[in-house]
């Protein structure tokens, strides 16, 4: 069974919808983990805007990347510029993924205005965890 971990820096927003949308794509095959290397709460927006797609993650919890150090992954998924630069190595053999999506927890706005961008980062990770799915 592939193990794939989806490591961002607060576990809360980007980190959370690619986790999501992996597992909306693939089987019972792959496991995938999600971690931060500084983790905060789980983003209600990011919460909500999964919602409006019919994937519950309201449950989700935020892990720390140490949690999953004896872990053997088969891929390591950075989806912001920060992971990428403090990842840990891990002592496995683990393919490095990188792929920067923008921040939504940085926008400012109205609620209407939050929720597109928190929707646009999401459809992002979506097309780019559709895509992963199929090269794997």
């Amino acid at each position: 069974m592939k193990k794939v971990l989806i490591l961002c820096t607060g576990n809360s927003c980007r980190s959370q919808m690619a986790d999501a949308w992996l597992k909306y794509f693939t089987s019972d095959n792959i496991e995938v983990y999600s971690a931060g290397t500084k983790p905060e709460k789980v983003n209600p927006y990011a919460v909500k805007v999964m919602d409006l797609e019919g994937i519950d993650i309201s449950s989700n919890t935020s892990n720390n990347v140490d949690e999953y150090k004896d872990i053997e992954f088969d891929y390591v998924i950075t989806v912001c510029d920060n992971a990428k630069e403090i990842c840990p190595i891990f002592s496995f053999s683990v393919q490095m993924i990188h792929s920067s999506f923008p921040d939504p927890a940085k926008a400012k706005g109205t609620e209407e205005e939050l929720i597109k961008v928190y929707s646009e980062v999401s459809g992002d990770l979506k097309k780019f965890m559709e895509q992963f799915s199929k090269d794997i």
